[in-house]
């Protein structure tokens, strides 16, 4: 087959001058061995990035994938493992490219985690819920992952 026979016509073009979204995620899908959240965020602020576009883009982070948010200390004793953060250079990355990363408060409390357990630049919460609540009543778009 040829490139041709694969090639994709977007049928339904999408330019947006502004972007205020939260993510919630909660739990981790994986495409291969990267978090389909993760994957998401990058596209997003690609097309952000490619639009030219106003942005105000936060994921915040609870429940079963709060481990995320966590410097390499905290991760090894919290997956029990010893190799450190694997999810640390990509949510660096997204944190350059201006996603706020936020962790609920309620998973921070219910796993021990304080302050200094996260990664450089990373905030808590009050707590997942109430965040979002919050945020969409600002105008912001909640995409669950």
């Amino acid at each position: 087959m040829s490139k041709t026979e694969h090639a994709i016509i977007i049928d339904i073009p999408v330019m947006l001058q502004n972007v205020k979204s939260v993510h919630s995620i909660g739990g981790l899908a994986f495409e291969g061995d990267l978090p389909a959240s993760l994957f998401h965020l990058d596209l997003i602020t690609g097309d952000i990035s490619d639009w030219n576009a106003q942005s105000e883009v936060i994921a915040v982070f609870h429940t079963n994938a709060g481990h995320v948010t966590l410097n390499d200390q905290a991760y090894n004793a919290a997956r029990n493992i010893k190799t450190g953060n694997p999810y640390q250079g990509l949510i660096a990355d997204l944190m350059k490219r201006g996603v706020n990363i936020e962790l609920c408060g309620a998973t921070a409390k219910a796993n021990g985690w304080g302050n200094m357990d996260l990664l450089p630049d990373v905030k808590i919460n009050l707590d997942a819920m109430a965040r979002t609540i919050q945020l969409v009543q600002q105008g912001f778009v909640k995409i669950t992952e």
